[in-house]
């Protein structure tokens, strides 16, 4: 496994990240703690997840099953950078957390963030996270307010680094411009929608994060299985990682420009002699500020096949031609002025 440093700080992550969004919800408890056995044994180190994860289909919050797999081991939680995240409302009277209304139960006021930490540390059954990433953009809450609570959680020592989650450009400057007025570090790490057919984060997204020093890792990297096969598995009748990701994939491809480009690609990818999953992995891995993009996994060969891709060498042939199949916007401003 290949290392790199996040963003500006001293903490050194895998290229790959584990995310777990699939943990309780499309991979039984039995085969997320296999698959977290097996990504740790191939020197995966980053662990991704959210405090709403799992929570929709009541199957088990993804948390507490990452939380019982670090408790079984008595180095794996030594060995393992902890991410986590919060915004959504997590009440417990069973209705999904994008349905609640009761006040002050989401997004990041100082009582929100506080009542949030301590909740995922119970869950998580361990006494402090690594990287605690604000989900979504909060546009009521001041960033004054945010920092000052994220500054008593790191004296607490409950969390490390803060880090953010589908911000904008311009609110990753907003955020650091507003941590350095106190001193504070500010955000160290930002996950966001990048993949070879969603190009729009190198418009501002990872132009800010790179002048930030700010680490950039890629949620969707398979763009919802569309770069993954989606073409080769529907003629051989094979069926999408979940119903969802089936239909997903399927609505996506009923566009014909859509099909074409993926029929292109996957059509360089077999010349060139990958995998599209790996190949679409591995593309991410030479972009220009990219940490390492988050696979989910809901099974451990899904996990070997992504691990491949670290060890992938693409050529500039290559890579020129899945630039002419996906071109990027180009950088901001001139993507869209003179």
């Amino acid at each position: 496994m290949e290392y790199t440093q996040l963003g500006r700080t001293g903490l050194k992550v895998s290229r790959l990240v584990l995310g777990t969004m699939n943990f309780g919800s499309y991979a039984e408890e039995s085969d997320s703690h296999a698959i977290m056995d097996a990504a740790l044994g191939a020197g995966v180190n980053f662990f991704d997840t959210a405090n709403i994860y799992g929570r929709d289909d009541h199957k088990g919050l993804t948390e507490e099953i990452v939380g019982r797999w670090l408790a079984g081991g008595a180095d794996r939680r030594d060995k393992v950078v902890l991410a986590t995240k919060l915004y959504g409302n997590m009440t417990n009277d069973g209705t999904p957390w994008h349905q609640q209304s009761w006040p002050n139960h989401e997004r990041l006021s100082a009582l929100n963030i506080r009542r949030e930490v301590e909740a995922s540390l119970r869950r998580l059954r361990t006494d402090h996270i690594d990287v605690y990433q604000f989900h979504h953009v909060d546009r009521a809450t001041p960033w004054e307010e945010i920092w000052q609570a994220i500054d008593v959680l790191i004296r607490q020592g409950k969390i490390l680094y803060a880090a953010s989650s589908n911000f904008a450009g311009w609110h990753i400057a907003r955020a650091n411009e507003a941590a350095a007025r106190t001193g504070m570090l500010g955000l160290v790490s930002e996950q966001c929608l990048y993949n070879l057919a969603e190009r729009t984060a190198e418009m501002d997204v990872l132009p800010a994060a790179q002048a930030y020093g700010v680490g950039v890792i890629p949620w969707s990297p398979l763009h919802q299985g569309l770069l993954g096969g989606a073409l080769r598995k529907e003629r051989e009748g094979g069926a999408a990682r979940t119903s969802a990701a089936a239909g997903r994939s399927a609505r996506g491809l009923a566009d014909p420009a859509v099909r074409a480009r993926v029929e292109a690609y996957e059509k360089l990818v077999a010349e060139h002699g990958f995998e599209p999953g790996e190949a679409a992995l591995a593309w991410l891995l030479t972009r220009p500020g990219v940490t390492g993009p988050i696979v989910g996994p809901r099974t451990t060969a899904q996990l070997e096949s992504a691990l491949r891709a670290v060890d992938l060498d693409l050529s500039p042939e290559f890579l020129a031609g899945l630039d002419a199949i996906f071109p990027g916007p180009g950088p901001s401003p001139e993507a869209f002025a003179w």
